[in-house]
């Protein structure tokens, strides 16, 4: 803003300018909703975040007290040698929010050993808080048992107390929630006696946090097909250096998410392979979606130096190429084809019939996409370039229909996945897997056979929301039909879809694993 001239030359501070900015932006998040939360990260006293606890200082009296909680998340930590529970750090925080003019309303203790009353009374009376706002957050095991944990600690009713003009409720200030749904969910996560194995092909596997939104989200799709997801985290680098065979081997559906960079680009193409050849399930992901193609393109239509110009800018076939609206981009920060963008669904598609509606707007962040030079040749060979951008001249989403779930696209679903609504995509991609699974079983009761499932794999899943999740019908032959209704997502029969293309004898070269 100061570069664009808009302080007319004045000074720039961090008060009032930089606050006004912080605020602006709370504001701006927080226009269409009747409670807002807003969360300062980072630790008390730290440099970074005392521009941002004085914005909500100052926006504390903008609003209105009443308008206005501050609740303080802070750790009791239990020192093993004395065997207590200390409450000083917490004591000492409060003091650094009260010397910037922020006291707590509540305080959020975490800790992971007992808390006696002693603690409470000493945390009330050196923090100015009432007791009653002392609320305990112990470790749990399963992060879904705490919205009915906070409610059985009077989480709820502190908050809403402290908002003017709430009538009192028969049992306090918060009504009674209906926390079904999340029990329901929370019990499955924890108990469901089927299991089914997901490998992640990636890069940033060392990193515990660098997959956690795609890792929610197939715990949302587990859950939501009543399964136990073993989900294991694959170097690509290692598929390079030990074969496919020897880390794939045996898991009922492979995923590969997003990255940029060329590292480990080939293992990922192996992984691709396998999952293609051996009709296992596979779900690619922005660039999972660009290493299906480059895969695609380099066994089934023979190019054999087909590849991204992310990789190789000097490939004869880079089927992958740089978006033209980034083509005179230089500058590399914030210019990526970034937020929701619509997406038109092929009619009879099986991703169509997973959405259950005929276009829909997904997150995207990348600069390059699928050249559509190449797109006759592909649908010709068998991939379906089933999702494209209004215009035709994007393509989105491609699947295999002569496989039991081949499915990519270029945005990423796991952003609009939640825990009572998962996204349809992991759904099926989960739903793909369980049938596999089970049909794995039943082969090691049975003859094997090396026939690959017929077209379109998926059949089932039966999925019912009534106020967010219930149960699962399935068949005893594998999947039924997919209904999504709590998201708006009705009548998803995942169903046969296969693609007429003179290559279908190669798609699944060495049939299924046995």
């Amino acid at each position: 803003r100061e570069r664009r001239g808009d302080y007319l030359g004045r000074t720039v501070q961090a008060i009032p300018h930089v606050t006004d900015e912080i605020k602006r932006r709370v504001r701006e998040g927080a226009k269409d909703a009747q409670i807002a939360i807003i969360e300062v990260g980072g630790t008390v006293g730290d440099i970074e975040s005392l521009p941002f606890l004085e914005a909500i200082r100052q926006m504390r009296l903008d609003i209105g007290h009443e308008n206005a909680v501050n609740i303080h998340v802070t750790l009791l930590p239990y020192i093993r040698t004395a065997g207590e529970v200390k409450t000083k750090p917490t004591q000492h925080s409060v003091q650094k929010l009260r010397e910037i003019g922020v006291q707590p309303d509540i305080i959020l203790a975490r800790h992971d050993h007992a808390i006696d009353d002693d603690v409470r009374d000493k945390l009330s009376n050196f923090c100015n808080v009432a007791r009653r706002d002392v609320i305990l957050a112990p470790d749990v095991d399963c992060i879904y048992d705490l919205p009915s944990l906070m409610h059985l600690h009077g989480l709820d009713d502190a908050v809403l107390r402290r908002f003017q003009g709430l009538a009192p409720q028969p049992e306090g200030f918060a009504p009674q929630p209906d926390l079904a749904a999340w029990k329901r969910f929370a019990h499955t996560f924890k108990y469901a006696e089927r299991n089914v194995s997901i490998a992640i092909v990636g890069k940033y596997v060392d990193l515990k946090e660098s997959y956690k939104s795609l890792h929610e989200a197939l715990v949302h799709g587990g859950v939501a097909n009543e399964v136990r997801l073993d989900l294991r985290y694959i170097d690509a680098e290692e598929i390079e250096a030990r074969g496919p065979d020897a880390l794939l081997a045996g898991v009922d559906g492979i995923l590969v998410p997003g990255g940029f960079g060329s590292r480990g680009a080939e293992g990922k193409i192996l992984a691709v392979q396998f999952a293609r050849e051996r009709g296992v399930p596979f779900f690619g992901i922005c660039l999972g979606l660009q290493i299906a193609v480059i895969e695609f393109s380099r066994h089934i239509l023979g190019l054999t130096s087909a590849n991204s110009a992310e990789f190789d800018k000097d490939a004869p076939d880079q089927v992958i190429h740089l978006m033209a609206s980034q083509q005179e981009v230089t500058h590399k920060g914030a210019t990526m084809r970034l937020g929701s963008y619509p997406c038109v669904l092929r009619e009879g598609s099986l991703v169509r019939r997973l959405y259950g509606e005929p276009s829909v707007a997904e997150r995207h962040r990348h600069r390059y996409e699928v050249n559509s030079a190449y797109a006759a040749q592909l649908e010709a060979a068998g991939m379906a370039l089933s999702g494209n951008s209004p215009d035709g001249t994007l393509p989105e989403m491609c699947e295999i229909g002569a496989h039991p779930f081949f499915v990519g696209c270029q945005f990423h679903p796991e952003f609009r996945s939640k825990p009572l609504r998962p996204h349809p995509l992991f759904v099926g991609f989960v739903a793909a897997a369980l049938q596999r699974s089970q049909r794995l079983v039943a082969e090691d009761k049975a003859p094997a056979s090396a026939t690959l499932p017929d077209a379109g794999g998926v059949q089932a899943a039966m999925i019912q929301f009534t106020n967010g999740l219930t149960s699962n019908g399935l068949t005893s032959n594998g999947l039924t039909s997919n209904g999504l209704t709590s998201n708006g997502l009705t009548s998803n029969g995942l169903t046969s879809h296969g693609v007429s293309h003179p290559a279908a004898a190669n798609l699944g070269a060495k049939g299924a694993e046995p």
